[in-house]
């Protein structure tokens, strides 16, 4: 038989086969659980003499070749989660007008604001990368955004919110487009 303190000295190539096996530091973790556990309930079978990493890491494999012929076997074909990711799911009505909300507000704006909006707000830049592509300072790209984002507000909200400019006629035909076609 062996210690507990000899199978924690192994644990770190066994945490090493682990990962090897698993290439997944959760899954190697969960391996090398399953292995000390397997081990120490198993710990009447190993025979004085044999190399611990070797008994072990053969309880190691054994149990990563049994789980993946479990998930081979069972969670390929019945896994739903294929399913789940490839479903694709249309927009609600709500948000589908919102869109459109957007895209008319979008179209009424300065090429300036939209281009700022675009930058930081879709793909996501940083303002220092706005402020190098555009070659304006960093405050500006600041003041810019708010200024789009606020015009962006009160064209969506429409005639009843603060700054909205007054080419309502537009706008308000359509929402009642919008509205009839929902």
């Amino acid at each position: 038989m062996f210690t507990q303190p000899e199978l924690v000295i192994e644990m770190p190539k066994l945490r090493k086969f682990a990962g090897k096996l698993t290439r997944n530091a959760t899954e190697a973790e969960d391996l090398l659980q399953s292995t000390l556990l397997r081990a120490l309930e198993k710990k009447n079978y190993y025979e004085t003499g044999t190399n611990l990493f070797k008994w072990s890491s053969k309880i190691m494999y054994n149990i990563f070749v049994t789980e993946y012929r479990r998930k081979t076997k069972f969670e390929t074909q019945y896994d739903p989660s294929f399913h789940i990711e490839n479903r694709s799911v249309e927009a609600d009505q709500h948000t589908k007008l919102e869109v459109k909300v957007l895209a008319r507000a979008m179209e009424q704006m300065s090429a300036e604001h939209k281009e700022i909006l675009v930058m930081v707000c879709v793909k996501g830049m940083q303002y220092q990368e706005v402020a190098d592509i555009l070659s304006i300072p960093v405050g500006t790209v600041r003041s810019r955004l708010s200024r789009a984002r606020n015009q962006l507000i009160a064209l969506m909200e429409g005639p009843q919110s603060p700054g909205y400019q007054n080419n309502t006629e537009e706008l308000d035909a359509a929402y009642l487009a919008m509205a009839k076609a929902a």
